[in-house]
């Protein structure tokens, strides 16, 4: 089978820690719903729907390349400010989850418990660059 690539436009968005509340005497885990986390998830769908392709039940590897816009702040005139970050701070596990969570939701496999690699690769977008997931999935052989 062919390695299924998806290109999601925006700004990665880690999975949050859901909160917790208590209803009726039992505990209740939610993610806000204002938090970006959903929008990223739709376009993730979005894309992965588009595709029209779907992943057998198979060991499956997941790799991300998840691409963040720079802030201006750490940006000088003609270049990087010595004090600017090397990666960004977002945990590339909670960024995993997102994705494949998405792509469960997608139907683009049937769980994503069929993962048994993962890579997930972060850094910020060159000057020019916009930011975007790039997202690839193959059979493990």
């Amino acid at each position: 089978m062919d390695d299924i690539v998806l290109e999601v436009p925006g700004q990665p968005v880690p999975q949050p820690r859901q909160r917790v509340t208590i209803r009726g005497g039992h505990g209740h885990a939610y993610t806000e719903k204002k938090h970006p986390i959903h929008l990223y998830r739709q376009a993730i769908e979005l894309v992965a729907r588009a595709s029209g392709r779907k992943m057998p039940r198979v060991p499956t590897v997941l790799s991300i390349v998840a691409v963040f816009e720079r802030p201006k702040s750490h940006w000088r005139k003609h270049d990087l400010s010595p004090k600017a970050p090397l990666w960004p701070n977002a945990d590339g596990d909670n960024i995993q989850k997102g994705v494949a969570d998405a792509l469960t939701d997608a139907c683009l496999w049937e769980d994503d418990d069929q993962v048994v690699d993962w890579h997930c690769r972060k850094r910020y977008a060159a000057r020019n660059e916009q930011a975007r997931t790039v997202i690839t999935i193959r059979e493990d052989v």
